[in-house]
């Protein structure tokens, strides 16, 4: 059970929670679907960053839509999900080298698309922690 009630606002239990603010709930549910629709990077990247993420940062309701799954990936995955990996470790600090590696890969655009992906995520995924919201059937 979640630490606050559910409000009646929002269609997820997650909305439920942030719909305490009705213009905070609908601004957020807005940029998580520009950011998590295919942009310069696949939404199935995303998705398994998202993934790996949950499975760090303490949200069991993000656990329960699923584990990462390593068989699926590309290079491009495996790369975008290390350095996510990285950004959970490092909190945040990260070297300049890592960057290096992953200019290899990926441009510019698509670095800014995937960072602001990653703070997106572990904004949500903590604030599912904290309020202690739950694995649902409800989505």
């Amino acid at each position: 059970m979640a630490r606050i009630k559910l409000s009646e606002y929002g269609y997820t239990p997650f909305q439920r929670l942030l719909g305490h603010n009705e213009m905070v709930m609908e601004k957020w549910r807005q940029l998580g679907i520009v950011l998590e629709q295919d942009g310069l990077l696949p939404k199935d990247l995303k998705e398994q960053v998202r993934r790996t993420m949950a499975q760090v940062n303490g949200c069991e309701y993000c656990k329960g839509k699923g584990k990462p799954e390593p068989a699926s990936f590309n290079e491009k995955t495996s790369i975008a999900v290390g350095f996510a990996e990285v950004f959970l470790k490092q909190k945040g600090n990260i070297s300049n080298s890592i960057f290096d590696l992953l200019r290899e890969s990926f441009s510019d655009e698509e670095i800014s698309e995937l960072s602001a992906f990653i703070a997106f995520t572990t904004a949500s995924q903590s604030f599912g922690a904290m309020l202690q919201l739950e694995a649902s059937n409800e989505d």
